[in-house]
């Protein structure tokens, strides 16, 4: 080539650039797919503080004191009271409906009750199966009871006698004291999206060489040195790759406000070196499929559950020993825990050495498994591609069905996708999640009073299943350091004169320091401190009484009139596999289909078959094909539903006619959908590569782990163009919270208009792209070639 430098890192480089100029979908995947799925992450997140959750009331009272605790309620910024149901059944009925999220029931006699000293309880039943919703419903509600009570007019007589002083834990908020949930998932969920992206983009850079473009000329342009191929093939995708990190870190911190309180170049080398390890996973990938579609497929399959082992939604320390093995072999783990440590906490730049050095370990890895694969495959002749031997046109749905199915089977890709990944996934997704509850938190205690009650209270910390006491450091900057380190996750301060406090009948005041970079290790260690502490309490001002006693509940009458009992419904342990693996199975039964179904419409155009994609009566292809869809999917359907939840042990209705109600319609929809939107797909790869990276987003958008309150309108009613939103939600509810499809009704319904619109526009589209496609694979593969 005239003009062309000679063979080395820069000619390959050029040669990079200039393949990337001229094919569009890899421009938009490197370009177009992390932007726009930066932009729908930060609009469903932008209102950082959830307000308004719908709550149910069920006032059995009816007297100017339960008026007062539905007025607190309704002044709780977090909560609104939208519905005022007469029974506990009706209420029951909205949340499990989904019409409120909690609901608060207040009993008869209540007003009589606190008057006579008996002590009655207000029982909040919130949604535990909607994790993140459910409770911030049930704190918000706790927090307007608790205030309602404050409201209460005093009891004649009820504050004569000497009463000790209670314990009252003193919060100090540690990273993230607004609690702002933008600040806790931007900065985690956009690297999970970008390290998907990533592994893809490189994936298809060096597949694209055994398929499109020329092997050979690859490693001549490098003068043969599979180290330099590799290199100067990655550096544009690398370059592009840390601005697309820089829009990220400015979307965070300016667009959000969110501080940066570390090194930056620390972050910057760590953020490096995750970018080489995940380009070299993809190329890994390819070179030892050495087929583009089926790398493809194993890179999603690699990648997708990477947000798990990571130990960002769920706690590394609350994993099994696989898990915890897995994820240690996970670029994106290593570079969490220092963007995390850098970014949010603050510590100090020695303190992210360690992980550092194993996220430059996997980098390098990698990068040498990958040139070893490449320097060990360059001299060999590529496999052949099988040829779309599909035979004469199909005639009619039964031919069409037969038709489409042996191309699944026949085709790596598409079986990988269809019927491997979710057998794959039914099993390797849920590991990290399967301990279901944070036990054992490790927290530190300074005890500067050193008494009976500072002993009491170590105990009753060390006693709680949350959490155990690591550290006993004698000052507060040894506890904090111990923190920095990660050693501890809180600080529990004793100060002196705790006891004298108690014994003088004033409020002795715990300092607790929690560190709220995880939210779920800050819940959990806060709900330890706060049992224990109440625990100690309630044995102080009942004195020798017995628990089930008259003087024990007196004692707790004077302290606080009114009980509140937090009751969780449909996941009553909390568990964490509970909430967020019923849902995510039902978004990978979808992706994997969209992708599979849509990598079979990319084939019928690879292979120039009309036959495939238009037989006689276009409407009968489109359904044919569906039904085939539907027949490969169910197994994988029944497995997420029916079989691995009494496996893993969650809930699950026995109502299957009602889990093939929305199946149906939810299978149906996407086939139709897939075939839709591949009718404009050239290559059979190209399904993976634009929807692999919309898992996240399109998960956080459903409503079960991010509240629709908090969801702008128009984004939320957007959401409603997959049928991932409705299905998940109605599936859930049916599934795990024994509705019906009565309760689903609007869900139900918005499935068969979606399986209606995508059949239609499926049809439409399989008959005007199908107009003078009539050619033979031979001409197919001569017009590639030109």
């Amino acid at each position: 080539m005239a003009g062309s430098p000679p063979s080395g890192l820069l000619r390959v480089i050029l040669r990079e650039i200039d393949w990337l100029r001229h094919d569009r979908v890899a421009l938009f995947l490197v370009l177009g797919v992390p932007l726009l799925a930066f932009a729908l992450l930060s609009l469903t997140f932008s209102n950082a503080v959830i307000r308004d959750l719908r709550v149910d009331v069920v006032d059995q009272d009816l007297t100017r004191t339960s008026a007062i605790y539905i007025q607190a309620v309704n002044a709780t910024p977090g909560v609104t009271v939208t519905q005022r149901s007469t029974d506990l059944h009706a209420a029951m009925r909205a949340v499990r409906s989904g019409e409120a999220i909690a609901a608060v029931y207040i009993p008869r006699n209540l007003e009589r009750d606190i008057v006579d000293g008996k002590r009655p309880q207000i029982v909040i039943f919130h949604n535990k199966q909607f994790f993140t919703p459910g409770n911030i419903a049930s704190g918000a509600l706790a927090a307007a009871v608790s205030a309602g009570t404050a409201e209460l007019p005093i009891v004649p007589g009820r504050a004569a006698g000497y009463t000790p002083g209670p314990l009252v834990v003193e919060q100090y908020v540690l990273t993230n004291p607004a609690l702002n949930y933008a600040q806790f998932l931007l900065r985690a969920i956009l690297p999970t999206v970008l390290h998907v992206v990533i592994a893809i983009a490189a994936g298809y850079a060096v597949g694209s060489e055994f398929k499109r473009r020329d092997l050979g000329e690859w490693l001549a342009a490098a003068g043969g040195d599979p180290l330099t191929a590799l290199i100067g093939k990655l550096a544009p995708y690398f370059g592009i790759f840390l601005l697309v990190m820089v829009v990220g870190a400015f979307i965070i911190h300016d667009a959000f406000a969110i501080p940066f309180r570390g090194d930056s170049a620390v972050l910057g080398v760590a953020a490096c070196l995750f970018v080489v390890a995940y380009m070299s996973v993809g190329a890994l990938f390819q070179l030892l499929s050495r087929n583009l579609a089926f790398g493809l497929s194993l890179t999603a399959i690699f990648c997708s559950p990477a947000f798990g082992y990571a130990g960002v939604g769920f706690p590394v320390l609350a994993m099994g020993d696989f898990a915890r093995s897995w994820g240690s072999l996970l670029p994106l783990r290593w570079y969490m825990q220092i963007l995390s440590d850098q970014a949010a906490r603050g510590v100090a730049a020695v303190e992210s050495l360690q992980p550092l050095a194993v996220l430059a370990i996997l980098a390098l890895v990698f990068l040498a498994a990958a040139t070893w694969r490449l320097s060990a495959i360059r001299s060999k002749p590529l496999p052949q591609e099988e040829e779309g031997a599909d035979g004469p046109a199909a005639r009619g749905i039964a031919g069409v069905f037969a038709t489409e199915y042996g191309r699944v089977l026949r085709d790596r890709g598409a079986l990988g996708l269809l019927v491997l990944a979710p057998l794959i996934y039914g099993v390797f997704y849920p590991q990290p999640y399967l301990g279901q509850l944070i036990r054992g938190i490790p927290i530190a205690v300074v005890d500067d009073d050193s008494t009976e009650v500072s002993r009491r209270l170590i105990q009753a910390l060390n006693a709680d299943e949350a959490i155990r006491v690591a550290k006993r450091p004698s000052t507060l900057a040894e506890a904090q350091e111990a923190l920095a380190r990660r050693e501890v996750f809180a600080i529990v301060d004793i100060p002196v004169g705790t006891e004298r406090e108690v014994l003088a009948g004033r409020k002795a005041r715990l300092p607790a320091y929690v560190d709220s970079v995880y939210f779920l290790l800050y819940n959990r260690s806060l709900q330890g401190i706060l049992e224990a502490s109440g625990a100690v309490t309630a044995e102080i001002l009942s004195g020798d009484a017995r628990e089930d006693g008259s003087q024990h509940s007196a004692a707790l009458a004077r302290s606080s009139p009114v009980e509140v009992l937090n009751q969780p419904l449909f996941n009553p342990i909390g568990g964490y596999a509970s909430y967020i693996v019923p849902a995510a199975f039902m978004l990978i039964l979808q992706q994997t289909l969209l992708m599979g179904a849509a990598t079979l419409g990319g084939v019928a155009h690879e292979q120039g078959a009309v036959g495939v994609r238009r037989p006689r009566g276009a409407f009968a292809g489109v359904l044919g094909r569906s039904l085939a869809h539907f027949m490969l999917v169910l197994p994988g359907a029944i497995l997420f539903l029916v079989v691995l939840p009494r496996i893993y042990g969650f809930s699950a209705t026995a109502r299957l006619g009602d889990l093939l109600a929305l199946l149906v319609p939810f299978i149906l929809s996407v086939s139709f959908l897939a075939q839709f939107v591949s009718t404009w797909f050239r290559h059979r790869e190209t399904a993976v590569l634009l929807f692999i990276a919309t898992s996240l987003p399109l998960f956080f958008l459903v409503g079960v782990a991010w509240p629709v309150e908090a969801i702008p309108p128009l984004l939320r009613m957007a959401s409603f163009v997959f049928p991932s939103t409705s299905a998940i939600d109605a599936l859930v509810r049916i599934n795990q919270m024994d509705a019906t499809v009565i309760d689903v009704f609007a869900d139900w319904g918005r499935l068969w208009g979606l399986t209606a619109l995508y059949a239609i526009l499926a049809t439409v589209a399989a008959i005007f792209t199908s107009r003078g496609e009539d050619r033979t694979p031979r001409e197919v593969h001569r017009e590639q070639a030109s």
